[in-house]
């Protein structure tokens, strides 16, 4: 097998894709500072999804009610109070009562933290509420954030484990046509890549890149927007377990080289099933900023010196590849910053590791720097200074 780096093919465009506006972040600060409490609460909300509150009025009492997944917010604003309710789940005659709500009370303890799941009516509801003179923007993005995140994370889980019921059908738009057939070559792709490299490194007998391809491959399927349900659920679980270095690295190797075989033998129809537009209220990932993104990728830089100093393209293509890929997945970039991941990785697929590395590590000083915008015509920063 040539020794090039692993194909990319940025996804196509998701519907109602939440977009953040870091602009309208710095807005709601602001007025919170200048205890316009109601203006920095729907700066908040333009930050999260500009398209919220568009045609909306917003002198008075504001209500909004939209999907999240197969989860569906409901948000209220008054004169003195805030308010988020997601309705959840039914609970029925055959659901397990039982072993559900001791796993309700399970999440109101950890991992919910403002928000708490109520039983009303054989229904259970992620429910909130504050007075309009608390809502700092961190705290609103923050139980906005938990509510859309575990209500749309747990239902598929419930209704699995559980036998409960989806609280009403989710609204949905199935991949047809074009679209379907690019995300299944994308997909059909990304796990012939996997198949090929996992074996030549296994020839090789470099089980460390193991690791490296098993996550750069779950990335690139779970970034993309409309992937769903229950796989998306396995995605998310295997990427946590695959950077958790409380778990021992050869058990991580082997359980994700598991986990990939299962996804090899699954046919088109099993992803198809959980791959489909949905309506989102906010982003499922953290919000982040030229400033949040340069802390972030300033963590590389201890690995990114060392690996260029020992002159090892190689283990630098990989690392830049798989930690990209990882702020795409855990973080709500803006366009500019998710295009200038998405134009490298496009550009080294298929390259050598030495002539991938200068353009892996032009973005990256892009981003440490603050300047992704001047990449393509050079900046300054680690980049020029060990390539001259």
């Amino acid at each position: 097998m040539q020794n090039v780096l692993p194909k990319f093919k940025r996804p196509i465009q998701g519907i109602d894709e939440p977009r953040t506006e870091v602009s309208h972040w710095e807005k709601a600060m602001d007025a919170y500072d200048a205890k316009d409490f109601r203006m920095a609460l729907i700066e908040t909300i333009n930050y999260m999804n500009p398209e919220i509150l568009w045609g909306k009025e917003t002198n008075g009492d504001i209500s909004i009610v939209r999907g999240q997944g197969s989860a569906e917010i409901q948000v209220e604003i008054a004169n003195e109070t805030f308010s988020v309710k997601a309705p959840f789940l039914k609970v029925t005659d055959t659901t397990n009562k039982v072993a559900l709500f001791r796993k309700v009370a399970e999440v109101n303890f950890n991992p919910l933290t403002l928000a708490q799941i109520h039983l009303k009516d054989y229904t259970l509801w992620f429910e909130y509420t504050m007075p309009i003179s608390l809502c700092q923007p961190y705290k609103v993005y923050d139980v906005l954030h938990e509510i859309c995140v575990y209500a749309d994370d747990y239902d598929d889980e419930f209704v699995e484990k559980y036998k409960a019921d989806f609280y009403k059908e989710a609204n949905v738009q199935p991949l047809a046509g074009e679209e379907a057939e690019q995300v299944w070559q994308q997909i059909s792709d990304i796990l012939s890549d996997y198949k090929n490299y996992s074996a030549y490194f296994k020839e090789k007998r470099w089980d460390a890149f193991q690791w490296d391809i098993t996550v750069i491959s779950i990335l690139k399927i779970v970034n993309m927007p409309y992937v769903h349900g229950t796989l998306r659920t396995k995605l998310q679980e295997y990427v946590h377990n695959m950077f958790n270095g409380n778990i021992d690295f050869q058990h991580r190797v082997d359980k994700g080289t598991n986990f990939m075989q299962k996804l090899c033998a699954m046919t088109r129809e099993d992803f198809m099933n959980d791959i489909y537009h949905a309506d989102a209220f906010i982003s499922l990932k953290w919000r982040s900023s030229d400033q949040i993104l340069q802390e972030c990728v300033k963590n590389w830089e201890g690995y990114v010196t060392k690996y260029v100093n020992d002159g090892d393209n190689f283990s630098l293509s990989y690392y830049l590849q798989y930690n990209f890929l990882y702020m795409l997945y855990n973080y709500n970039v803006e366009e500019n910053h998710k295009n200038a991941i998405y134009d490298v990785l496009e550009s080294v697929s298929g390259l050598e590791p030495h002539v991938a590395v200068p353009k892996l590590l032009a973005t990256y000083d892009g981003f440490l720097t603050g300047n992704t915008k001047a990449v393509k015509t050079g900046n300054k920063g680690l980049f020029s200074k060990l390539f001259g």
